[in-house]
C-alpha cells in the first residue's frame, strides 16, 4: 500500500525504499537537473568564458572523487589520507595506456578505474586489523610510497618531468575544448552518482552503514567485515581512478606535483563540508572546495590593494583548515544537512498550510 496525502513521502515497504525516484516530483527534478547540466556550460561560457568552463570541469572531476570518498568515509566510516595517490594511479595508468600502448579513450578510463580499484583492495587490507587514527596513518604511508614511486620510477612515469597525455577522442571526434570535454565528464559524473545512489540502497550499502555505526554489531548480524571493508576501499579507489584518468586527459599532462598530501586532505574536507553519507553532500562539498581557491585569490588581491608592498603567505592551507574547523564546530552535518534543514523549515507550519 502506497502512502498518500501528507504521508506521501513516507516509505511503507522495502520495495518502495529501494526505488530511486519514488514520486513524480522527484522524477521531474531529475529531468530538470539533466537539462540544467546540459545548458550550464553555455551559460557559463556566456558569463565567465572558458575559465568558468574550466572550473566546471574540475568540479565534475572533484565530484567523482568525492563520491568515492563519501562511500569510504561517510558510509563505511573508514578514513583515508591517501586518496590523492589513488587519483595519481588512475592518472598515470591512463597516461601510460594512452601514450605508450595507444589505447582508445574509453578503454583508458575503464582500465584505469579497474586497476586503481585493485590497488585500493590491497591498500584496504590493513583496515581488517586497524581503524581510526592508525588506518589514517596507514593510508598516509601509501600516499608517501606513491609519491616516491612516481618521482623515482622515471622510465615509467617520467619522474619529476611528468608525462604528456593526448586529448580524448571518440573516433575522429576530438574533445579539444573545455566545452567539448564538459560533455564527457558531466555525463560520467552523473552516471557514477546515480550508480552510487542505487548502491547505497542495496545490501552492500546497508552493510557499510552498519559497519560504520558499529563493526561489532554488524559482524554479529552476519556482515563479513573483511569482505565489505576491502570492497569499500576498492570501489572508492575505482572512483578515484576514473577521476584521475579524466584529469590526465583534460590537463594534457600529469606530474608528481598534482597529487600532494594537501590534495588528499582536500578530499576529506570535501566530504566533511558537504555532509557525511550524502550524495548531495559529495556534490556540494566538491563544488565548494573546488571554487574556494577563487575566493581566496580574490581575498589576496584585496589585501594587496589595501596593503601594497607586503608579502602574504599562501592562504590555501590556512583557510582550508579554518573551513574544516568551522564546519565541524557549527555545521557538523555539512552543506547537505543545512539544505535539508531549509527544506524541512518550509514544510512546517505555517508554510505547510
Amino acid at each position: 500500500m502506497m502512502a498518500t496525502g501528507k504521508y506521501r513521502d513516507l516509505v511503507t515497504s522495502y520495495a518502495e525504499d529501494l526505488q530511486l525516484f519514488r514520486t513524480n516530483v522527484r522524477k521531474f527534478w531529475f529531468v530538470a537537473l539533466v537539462l540544467g547540466l546540459a545548458a550550464l556550460p553555455w551559460a557559463g561560457q556566456a558569463l565567465g568564458g572558458n575559465y568558468l568552463l574550466y572550473l566546471l570541469n574540475l568540479t565534475a572531476i572533484g565530484v567523482i572523487v568525492a563520491l568515492g570518498m563519501n562511500l569510504l568515509l561517510g558510509c563505511a566510516g573508514l578514513i583515508s589520507l591517501g586518496h590523492a595517490a589513488f587519483v595519481a594511479v588512475g592518472a598515470y595508468t591512463a597516461a601510460i595506456l594512452a601514450e605508450r600502448l595507444a589505447f582508445p579513450f574509453w578503454m583508458t578510463i575503464t582500465f584505469s578505474g579497474a586497476f586503481t580499484g585493485l590497488i585500493g583492495v590491497v591498500v584496504g587490507l590493513p583496515a581488517l586489523r586497524i581503524k581510526g587514527l592508525y588506518l589514517a596513518l596507514a593510508t598516509l604511508a601509501f600516499q608517501f610510497i606513491a609519491e616516491h614511486v612516481i618521482t623515482h620510477w622515471e622510465s615509467m612515469t617520467g619522474g619529476s618531468n611528468g608525462m604528456a597525455v593526448s586529448q580524448p577522442a571518440l573516433g575522429d571526434f576530438i574533445f579539444d575544448t573545455d566545452l567539448r570535454f564538459y560533455y564527457i565528464v558531466a555525463p560520467i559524473a552523473l552516471l557514477l552518482g546515480l550508480g552510487m545512489a542505487n548502491l547505497l540502497r542495496t545490501r552492500f550499502g546497508r552493510a557499510l552503514i552498519a559497519l560504520r555505526d558499529s563493526d561489532v554489531a554488524a559482524e554479529a548480524v552476519g556482515v563479513n567485515l573483511a569482505r565489505y571493508k576491502t570492497l569499500a576501499f576498492g570501489l572508492s579507489a575505482t572512483y578515484a581512478g576514473v577521476a584521475g584518468s579524466l584529469l590526465a586527459h583534460y590537463l594534457g599532462y600529469v606530474g608528481p606535483d598534482h597529487f600532494s598530501v594537501l590534495l588528499s586532505v582536500e578530499y576529506v574536507v570535501m566530504v566533511i563540508v558537504g555532509g557525511l553519507g550524502s550524495i548531495l553532500g559529495a556534490v556540494l562539498g566538491a563544488a565548494f572546495i573546488t571554487l574556494l581557491p577563487e575566493g581566496m585569490r580574490f581575498i589576496e588581491e584585496l589585501l594587496r590593494t589595501f596593503f601594497p608592498g607586503m608579502i602574504f603567505p599562501d592562504l590555501r592551507s590556512l583557510i582550508m583548515g579554518a573551513v574544516l574547523i568551522l564546519f565541524i564546530a557549527f555545521e557538523p552535518e555539512g552543506l547537505a544537512g543545512r539544505w535539508r534543514k531549509i527544506c524541512e523549515y518550509w514544510t512546517t507550519w505555517p508554510f505547510s498550510k
